[in-house]
């Protein structure tokens, strides 16, 4: 599912950043074919200038600087006194006496021209593409000097076929640049998509796995209160005291199973942030030795050492009591449960200064439950993976040891959700510290 969805989510994307950039791209292509054309034009406006001016100042233009100008590759020139074609270099020829002709005709049928009172030159610059034989687009410009005797006509024409070029090797470039950056586009959107989706698939199979060993751990009490309990019915002469074994089981596996389902509904409410937590102000002191009294019996009956150091020195602190005594009496438990029988256990409180933001102590007190232990231990391995649900180490020793998994994973959200640590040191063989 995931696949599908990272496709799609990168394809989507990449999509809508290639939009972006074609469109760009394309505002971009747009201004400069224009700025292209009008710096074009602008050129051909100043080369006709030039001319006009010379025609005005020297009513003369010489062979050579026709000549020169037409050599250049850049202009086609006609020149006719009084509708009389002159012939300056390059031969008349039925292909260029027809683009002259189709461009004087445009000019005449879009321009008027009449005769300029203060100067003796006309010019006009103007667009022109032709048909037929020698079809192609030019800038074109018409030139007219007035003279006593008649009228010096010159058309001046400049084929936009490099212009064109530029324009078009200039769109293919940046079509070849855009497809590159579509492909890049798309790789970065594959990758941070990934990204993204990689906690939401980390998550669904927490879930899966959450899922599949609630239903595990759920499983086998119910197959045990089954098995008892269809053998108590179909059994006519059963013995009374193997009827109250059974029935002892069938009570202790749905205690089993209470302790589970409560333990979920825990974990639910912590996770959706629903635990509310009831501060109030008490001595840490006497939490503590509560937690310890409690514990007493059950150390006692394995044969265990429990120690609590002094705990005089202790400050009333502002907390939720409850949930505070249950992290706790976790943390105990799990240490007399999983130390061997006549094993040591020693709670303690360390005390310092709370860090300001600057990195100095401040006025805060930071208080340590310390819970020691010289039980099995744990592997490295398992450490990263101790507060996840229904996470037990897989020893043979730690398997036999009834438990749901669920213990430490609630510890660490109630943690969590009053603004606390908790950190492990372990070594196996040797004991656990939290």
């Amino acid at each position: 599912m995931f696949r599908k969805v990272h496709f799609r989510l990168a394809l989507l994307c990449a999509s809508i950043t290639c939009f972006i950039l074609v469109v760009m791209s394309c505002g971009y292509l747009y201004i400069s074919e224009k700025s292209l054309k009008d710096s074009s034009f602008t050129s051909f406006q100043n080369e006709m200038e030039d001319i006009a001016d010379i025609l005005t100042e020297n009513h003369v233009l010489t062979w050579e600087q026709l000549a020169k100008i037409e050599d250049q590759g850049t202009y086609h020139i006609q020149i006719a006194d009084n509708e009389v074609p002159l012939l300056f270099k390059h031969q008349s020829s039925p292909v260029r006496d027809e683009i002259f002709t189709a461009a004087w005709s445009y000019f005449e049928t879009r321009f008027a021209f009449s005769s300029f009172e203060d100067s003796p030159v006309y010019r006009m610059e103007f667009d022109f593409s032709s048909k037929g034989r020698g079809a192609s687009d030019y800038y074109g410009c018409a030139i007219i000097h007035e003279r006593s005797g008649g009228a010096l006509k010159i058309m001046v024409l400049m084929p936009l076929t490099a212009l064109r070029q530029q324009i078009h090797s200039q769109r293919i470039l940046f079509a070849l640049l855009t497809a590159l950056a579509a492909g890049a586009l798309f790789l970065f959107a594959w990758y941070f998509t990934r990204k993204l989706l990689l906690p939401l698939e980390e998550n669904q199979r927490r879930q899966t796995q959450f899922v599949a060993a609630a239903s595990h751990e759920l499983r086998t009490p119910l197959t045990n209160v089954r098995s008892y309990a269809e053998t108590i019915r179909d059994t006519d002469d059963i013995p009374q005291d193997m009827e109250n074994n059974f029935l002892d089981i069938i009570i202790s596996e749905t205690d089993r199973m209470t302790r589970i389902v409560q333990d979920l509904l825990t974990l639910s409410r912590l996770d959706r942030g629903d635990a509310e937590l009831v501060l109030s102000r008490f001595p840490f002191a006497e939490s503590i030795r509560s937690v310890v009294r409690s514990s007493a019996l059950n150390a006692q009956q394995r044969g265990h050492t429990l120690t609590c150091a002094d705990l005089d020195h202790l400050p009333l602190i502002v907390g939720d009591r409850s949930r505070l005594e249950q992290v706790m009496m976790n943390i105990l438990g799990n240490a007399i449960k999983y130390t061997p029988d006549r094993g040591e256990i020693l709670v303690s409180i360390s005390q310092y200064a709370a860090p300001d933001p600057a990195g100095e102590k401040g006025e805060g007190l930071w208080l340590d439950f310390v819970c020691q232990d010289n039980g099995l231990g744990m592997s490295q391995e398992f450490l990263g993976r101790i507060f996840l649900p229904f996470e037990r180490a897989n020893n043979s020793t730690m398997s036999k040891i009834e438990g749901t998994g669920l213990g430490m994973s609630i510890v660490k959200s109630l943690i969590d959700r009053m603004g606390g640590r908790i950190e492990v040191e372990s070594q196996e063989g040797v004991g656990s510290r939290f």
